[in-house]
């Protein structure tokens, strides 16, 4: 029996795993909702996202892309969730635990459900009472933009059930999609968040006009928090220094298509929060991160220097020039 795979979101990361489930070669059927029904009529009519990714072709059938929430999620085996982590409760509100009860949930968010400060995982298991077993994550590195243009990447994803973890993985893998499986929803998922924290933190530093050889600094300092989180956290046996850990941090502190480094470099430039996010106009889900681990980790007492600067910029706001300046004192 062929899957049977809803995408819940409509960005560019959503454009792209559309992508590699169409460019998979084994048998599924694929539906995609999104709110905007003019971005619906386009796609049914064009075959093309109009506001992302817009060169990627969208080979689904017309009546498979809709606004019914519902009816795209009551059709699926396997539920993506590809909206950012700050619309999640909204674009659910209508979803009770019913409808994805016996479904399996993949997460490609990354980020924190902030009224909660629960990543994706713990969100799904604690309001819509899913068995963590059925709950699934999708880890970089991997930049949408990259997809479209079909350069090779690697995915994690990653499942207390490996069969699971095993089975979607591989209706993912296409010439320019390799995969891997592990067993670390919450490392995979907290890394995830943390990542868009530290790119924040590169771009800011790169604003202020610290160059190369800090960035180094910051984000070999950056892996280590993310160890010393994620270890008190969930304290199971992982290797910090694969891809979905450290190479996800890498590509979001230093590619030009991550948004998270876009947006800190603003902001280390002199851009307030408002006026950069206007500009970019796309989420950089580390500016909701920084304020939602500064809460959680106030239970875990981590010590997080470089998440904490980034915090005290972005929402007490400090002086970035002055928060670097200190935080180079405390790194090493």
């Amino acid at each position: 029996m062929s899957a049977k795979v809803a995408m819940i979101g409509g960005g560019s990361w959503a454009t792209a795993i559309i992508k590699m489930l169409s460019d998979n070669e084994t048998e599924k059927e694929v539906f995609w909702w999104m709110r905007n029904e003019d971005a619906i009529n386009h796609i049914r009519n064009y075959k093309h996202n109009p506001s992302y990714l817009s060169a990627v072709e969208i080979k689904l059938k017309p009546e498979n892309v809709s606004s019914d929430i519902a009816q795209i999620i009551a059709a699926a085996d396997f539920v993506v969730l590809n909206v950012p982590a700050a619309f999640l409760r909204d674009s659910l509100k209508d979803i009770t635990p019913a409808q994805l009860k016996g479904k399996k949930v993949v997460s490609a968010i990354k980020g924190i459900v902030p009224e909660d400060n629960l990543i994706i995982g713990e969100f799904l298991h604690h309001k819509y009472e899913l068995p963590y077993e059925d709950i699934l994550v999708i880890s970089g590195p991997c930049h949408a933009e990259e997809v479209a243009l079909e350069k090779l990447s690697y995915l994690t994803i990653a499942c207390t059930e490996v069969n699971n973890a095993n089975y979607f993985s591989q209706l993912l893998r296409t010439r320019y999609i390799k995969t891997n499986i592990s067993d670390d929803i919450f490392g995979t998922e907290y890394a995830a968040v943390l990542k868009n924290i530290y790119a924040v933190a590169s771009g800011i530093c790169h604003g202020v006009g610290y160059g190369d050889n800090f960035q180094a600094v910051l984000i070999s300092n950056a892996i280590r928090e993310i160890k010393s989180f994620v270890d008190v956290v969930h304290p199971i046996e992982r290797d910090i220094n694969e891809s979905a850990y450290l190479g996800d941090l890498m590509v979001t502190a230093y590619s030009q298509f991550s948004r998270n480094r876009t947006f800190g470099n603003m902001i280390g430039k002199g851009y307030t929060v408002t006026s950069a996010q206007l500009e970019m106009n796309m989420i950089a889900e580390g500016y909701y991160a920084a304020n939602s681990m500064h809460r959680i980790n106030e239970k875990y007492g981590v010590d997080m220097p470089i998440c904490e600067a980034v915090y005290q910029i972005l929402y007490e706001r400090k002086s970035p020039h002055s928060e670097m300046k200190m935080l180079t004192e405390k790194l090493s």
